[in-house]
């Protein structure tokens, strides 16, 4: 029969959860995250994700869901006070959660995202908001993208609010970080020489930019395609500029000479599912 632990100060165990809120260092050292909500926490178990420790609310009658979550997994259950969870949740005592996870973070390997004859990925190059991060996560996942890659010094993928943005999306689609363009490049010339066809892959690296010689509507995006959507601040960076096939652009009206990073690749992912269903 599993153990069932209590905690009820903020004692270093339960520091240890605060720093996975708020410290991207320790995270990252600990190869664990903290995730919150009802459907994020549904979806890590149903997609495989390792759920180390469950923390549950001691003070309430647990609900259905919370039950059959202790049930499914074989995570180590502790037991808080409604206020410490609450304070994890980042709630206030009245809404606090009934029961948080904590999770293995995947290895950062880039063959997770899988090249197919019909591929369709997305780089987010440096994103420095984890909302817009989160949210690109969401769109990708909506419209059918194989996976996210997340470039250069940017926003953490397992920060709460990119887990938030995402809704749950991130754990449904492979979402890799990765140094540098030319990690990416050089996973991308594997996979082509891998495919063993003659042909390769054939992906077409295609960028985002106000400036870009080419509408979306008129690019092809039925063949396989890599989304490289820029820094929100100063765009695309050198090498992934230069590293780009082709660059696009969104035809607007009005004002506005750009979109929100995170809007404009859900504009340009949106053209290639449409594009995709039509052929």
């Amino acid at each position: 029969m599993r153990a069932h632990q209590r905690v009820a100060s903020r004692n270093a165990r339960f520091q240890q959860w605060q720093t996975l809120l708020t410290n991207r260092q320790k995270r990252q050292r600990a190869g664990r995250f903290l995730v919150q909500g009802v459907r994020p926490i549904t979806l890590a178990a149903e997609q495989g994700w390792r759920i180390e420790e469950l923390l549950v609310d001691a003070d309430r009658r647990l609900s259905r869901w919370a039950q059959d979550t202790i049930r499914d997994t074989d995570a180590e259950v502790i037991h808080l006070p409604t206020d410490l969870l609450a304070e994890l949740g980042e709630k206030d005592q009245d809404t606090a959660p009934e029961l948080l996870a904590v999770l293995a973070t995947p290895p950062d390997d880039l063959t997770r995202v899988p090249v197919t004859p019909d591929f369709l990925g997305v780089v987010f190059d440096r994103p420095t908001q984890p909302g817009n991060l989160g949210t690109l996560i969401r769109s990708a996942d909506a419209f059918g993208a194989d996976g996210v890659i997340v470039t250069g010094h940017a926003a953490d993928v397992y920060d709460p609010r990119t887990v938030r943005a995402s809704t749950g999306s991130l754990f449904g689609l492979p979402t890799v970080r990765a140094q540098s363009h030319r990690d990416v490049l050089d996973w991308l010339a594997r996979a082509e020489a891998e495919a063993g066809t003659g042909t390769g892959t054939g992906v077409t690296v295609v960028g985002t930019d106000e400036d870009g010689d080419t509408d979306i509507e008129d690019y092809d995006f039925c063949a396989p395609t890599l989304i490289v959507v820029g820094n929100e601040t100063v765009g695309l960076s050198t090498g992934w500029r230069e590293a780009c096939d082709r660059v696009l652009s969104i035809p607007m009206r009005g004002t506005a000479s750009s979109l929100n990073a995170a809007n404009a690749a859900t504009v340009v992912l949106y053209e290639a599912a449409r594009q995709r269903r039509r052929a």
